[in-house]
């Protein structure tokens, strides 16, 4: 009699590794990359140059402005990250079993993309737009300032002063920029990846080397227009008469290009570029170290 095939349980923790191991990997990312994050959304409030913004901060603020808002930046990851990530990996998951194990095509990727982008980006809201007004603060005269101290207090200040909804100020445009960004993203770096290990056959290192370069330079040309966006409806203020400078997200993009047209979207891209790029490339690389770990002692 033949023995009956055991199917292993899956346990809570094979549920939620991917959770762990991608908000992991982006926490880590962050840590190194938050001074490039700065620059950028300095650059994007228009304050100058990357050369001229490091000299001011450096002059004006110290070395600890470059990691000013990293508390907010670090919850950003635990959330957006830890979803995004989390969720790619199950919704390719999935959807192999339901191709019969086959490699997935680009487009069905790139959906699993979109989606996980969304739903990391309404987990993560809220960090994301303490993180922009911490980052923005100092630009502000002294009386407009926040004067937030880390990022629970942001949280807390904005439920108390705006109410728990102003939370979500932004999201909008924060989803719709995610879903770019992840679409490039992961879309790409498991195509890459396929690529590069099937047909060029390049080793372990080189592959996730290269094919998270390429993620790192989708995700950034995707997004930065979206990102532009989403600063500027994240950081605007009221005018002596309680009006805001947009209306939403689309108001803002119509202003922006009648007043500078096209190219005023990719301001600072660059810089953004550069602080995407590694940013993705190392979230990839940490994650894959992580899970190469875990394999060593059975996790």
């Amino acid at each position: 009699m033949a023995e009956e095939k055991k199917v292993a349980p899956i346990g809570v923790w094979n549920t939620v590794k991917p959770f762990v191991n991608g908000g992991t990997s982006g926490m880590l990312a962050t840590c190194v990359i938050q001074p490039i994050d700065m620059i950028k959304v300095r650059i994007q409030l228009g304050q100058g140059s990357a050369a001229s913004v490091t000299t001011t901060m450096l002059k004006n603020e110290g070395i600890g402005a470059f990691y000013k808002g990293l508390s907010a930046g670090l919850l950003r990851q635990a959330t957006y990250t830890t979803a995004r990530l989390g969720s790619f990996k199950l919704l390719t998951a999935r959807a192999v079993e339901a191709n019969d194990g086959k490699p997935l095509p680009l487009y069905q990727k790139a959906l699993c993309g979109l989606t996980a982008g969304a739903i990391g980006a309404c987990v993560g809201s809220p960090a994301d737009l303490a993180l922009i007004r911490m980052q923005a603060d100092n630009t502000l005269p002294l009386a407009q300032r926040r004067n937030y101290t880390n990022a629970f207090h942001a949280l807390y200040r904005i439920s108390a002063d705006e109410g728990v909804l102003a939370l979500w100020k932004g999201c909008g445009p924060t989803v719709v920029r995610a879903m770019a960004l992840n679409m490039g993203m992961l879309a790409s770096y498991d195509q890459s990846a396929e690529y590069m290990r099937d047909n060029l056959g390049l080793g372990e290192t080189s592959t996730v080397v290269g094919a998270s370069a390429v993620s790192g330079f989708c995700a950034a040309a995707c997004s930065l227009p979206f990102d532009f966006v989403k600063t500027q409806i994240q950081k605007m203020q009221p005018d002596a008469q309680g009006k805001y400078p947009y209306t939403g997200s689309l108001d803002c993009a119509m202003q922006t290009l009648k007043s500078g047209g096209p190219l005023k979207f990719y301001t600072g891209f660059p810089v953004y570029c550069v602080r995407i790029a590694p940013h993705v490339m190392m979230t990839w690389i940490f994650l894959n170290q992580i899970t190469k770990f875990q394999k060593t002692i059975g996790m």
